[in-house]
């Protein structure tokens, strides 16, 4: 078994391997498959699995890791949250538990939000979470004292 750090998110059970070259890898439900067992993947499975059975999240609506394009590069987002309309509810962006969660951290998530436009953006490190809704201002958000639940409503 991999030793990982105790993160401040429910403790999940997860499947936990090594592949051919006796890396570790956690099997991601979402991606229904092994995956390279990061310390920012063990914080993106704890917090979307928290998402999902504590939120209220269905799991048919949460992307993971799909690029985006920005300034002609493609980026990589870490996973966003659909409503039942297809528009972007939430973006999330993990680090690993080692690495502060700062202004850079969150200038990075919201220069990502700007082409995605999601109501909400959630920034962890599996240790301390940072929420809040995007207002009317462009760049600008609202920080919430938790992370909302899912509702089928824009």
């Amino acid at each position: 078994m991999h030793e990982m750090d105790k993160l401040n998110l429910p403790e999940f059970n997860f499947r936990i391997s090594h592949n051919t070259k006796n890396k570790p890898v956690i099997f991601d439900v979402f991606r229904k498959k092994y995956v390279s067992l990061t310390p920012e993947e063990w914080v993106r499975q704890h917090i979307i699995h928290y998402l999902v059975t504590e939120k209220n999240v269905p799991e048919s609506l949460i992307s993971i890791e799909s690029g985006l394009s920005i300034n002609k590069l493609i980026k990589r987002y870490d996973a966003l949250i659909y409503d039942r309309f297809a528009h972007p509810w939430m973006l999330v962006e993990c680090k690993a538990p080692k690495v502060p969660i700062n202004q850079s951290v969150f200038d990075q998530a919201i220069v990502y939000n700007q082409k995605i436009k999601a109501k909400y953006i959630l920034v962890t490190n599996g240790l301390k979470h940072y929420c809040c809704m995007m207002n009317d201002k462009p760049g600008k958000a609202d920080f919430l004292s938790e992370i909302p639940f899912f509702k089928d409503t824009n």
